[in-house]
């Protein structure tokens, strides 16, 4: 991700490492990339899922002793809010240039309807299969999520099947259309001759 695009990068979060991911994230929006990231649900943390919920359930002991509703910490259970903190976490959030690169993000679960139909990239550097070794445990962010009280993940789960459903009903359409381009190019191919020899 050395090259700076003017539109926005949408990243598919599936299969990567949290804060693999973060740094990336965190890095390229300080230098003005803006970025989308969807599927923030199936993130993957390295350790195993009961690990995991621990610390999670240690985080949530962690409260402000004068009215924890105004000053917080706030724990956000969303699997967008996960990964925003842990981007915060990278950011020096409390400067102007770090509000800045926080306004360059963008985190969703699932895919909403704009970036269905947009190019989705992945982050090499962060992807599990590459980075964890075979055999170690890890957990998604959904099942975190799900366990310490976030409710959507059924809601979430439902939309995503219709949204596949639609992707590969396209994608067969798209197939077909590219064969029979591809037949009438040969079978139009003899005629093309004819018209070069004939100056066109």
């Amino acid at each position: 991700m050395s090259t700076f695009s003017s539109t926005p990068i949408v990243i598919d979060g599936k299969g990567h490492l949290l804060g693999r991911l973060a740094s990336t994230i965190a890095k390229q929006a300080l230098n003005g990339q803006k970025i989308v990231v969807v599927r923030c649900e199936e993130i993957n943390i390295s350790g195993s899922f009961f690990r995991n919920k621990l610390r999670y359930h240690n985080f949530l002991h962690k409260r402000h002793i004068v009215n924890p509703k105004k000053s917080g910490p706030f724990h956000h259970r969303a699997p967008s809010r996960i990964l925003f903190k842990a981007v915060r976490g990278m950011l020096p959030h409390k400067t102007a240039r770090g509000a800045a690169a926080i306004e360059r993000l963008k985190l969703f679960e699932g895919v909403p309807p704009p970036y269905d139909r947009k190019k989705k990239m992945v982050v090499p550097d962060a992807l599990r299969v590459l980075r964890l070794k075979p055999g170690r445990k890890y957990c998604t962010v959904k099942r975190l999520s799900h366990e310490v009280g976030w409710g959507y993940k059924d809601v979430v789960d439902r939309l995503e099947e219709k949204r596949k459903i639609k992707a590969q009903a396209y994608h067969e359409r798209k197939l077909t259309a590219t064969k029979l381009r591809q037949k009438a190019v040969t079978e139009a191919a003899p005629s093309f001759e004819k018209l070069t020899a004939l100056g066109y």
